[in-house]
C-alpha cells in the first residue's frame, strides 16, 4: 500500500503518519493491490478533518471526517471507509455471482427444463417484494376472496405478526403465522 500524507495548516507529526498508516493498513483485507492512498490533514482554528482519496485497482474510495481531534478524525474516516469498502466489496461477489447465474440459465435452458438433476439444487427464479399491510384477519380474508390472487401477506394488527393467508386447493383458506 503506497500512502501519501500531506499535512495543511498543522505540524507534520511521525506520530500521526504512522497513526494514519497503520489504520490505512486495516482496509488492506477488503481491497485488491496495488492499492494507492492520497491522505489530507488539515487543521483548522478549531477543527481538524482528515480527508482520503484512495484508489485500489477498481475502484476509488473517498472520504473527509472532522473532529475536534486529529486522531478522531482518522478513526472516523477509517470506518466510513472500512464500511465503503465492505459493501462494495460485496457488490462485486454479487456481480460475479448473477453473471454466472445468467450463464448457469443460458446452460439450463439448454437441457429442456430437465430441472431436479441429481446434485442440483433448486434455485430462486422469480423475486417479487409484497407490502405487509395492517389489518385484522377478517379484513385479509375478503380481500383475498375479492383478488385473483393465491395469497396474501399482512401484518396481523391483533398480533402485530406478518401472516400469509392463502387459497388452498380444497377451496377453503390456510393461514401461516410466524413467530418470534
Amino acid at each position: 500500500m503506497q500512502i501519501n500524507i500531506s499535512f495543511r495548516h498543522i505540524e507534520s507529526s511521525d506520530a500521526l503518519k504512522l497513526y494514519v498508516e497503520e489504520k490505512l493498513s486495516r482496509l488492506k483485507k477488503y481491497l485488491e493491490e496495488p492499492i494507492e492512498a492520497h491522505v489530507v490533514l488539515l487543521g483548522e482554528k478549531f477543527r481538524r478533518i482528515a480527508e482520503v482519496s484512495l484508489d485500489a485497482s477498481g475502484f476509488r474510495l473517498n472520504g473527509t471526517e472532522e473532529t475536534d481531534d486529529m486522531y478522531s478524525s482518522i478513526d472516523l474516516l477509517v470506518d466510513n471507509l472500512e464500511t465503503q469498502a465492505a459493501r462494495k466489496g460485496k457488490e462485486k461477489i454479487s456481480r460475479r455471482r448473477s453473471n454466472a447465474a445468467a450463464k448457469d440459465s443460458g446452460a439450463l435452458a439448454e437441457t429442456d427444463g430437465q430441472a431436479g438433476k441429481e446434485g442440483q439444487e433448486p434455485r430462486v427464479i422469480k423475486t417479487e417484494q409484497v407490502h405487509a399491510k395492517p389489518m385484522h384477519l377478517d379484513e385479509a380474508v375478503q380481500q383475498l376472496t375479492l383478488a385473483a390472487g393465491e395469497f396474501m401477506v399482512f401484518t396481523n394488527r391483533g398480533t402485530n405478526r406478518v401472516n400469509v393467508l392463502y387459497k388452498r386447493k380444497d377451496g377453503n383458506l390456510g393461514l401461516i403465522e410466524t413467530v418470534g
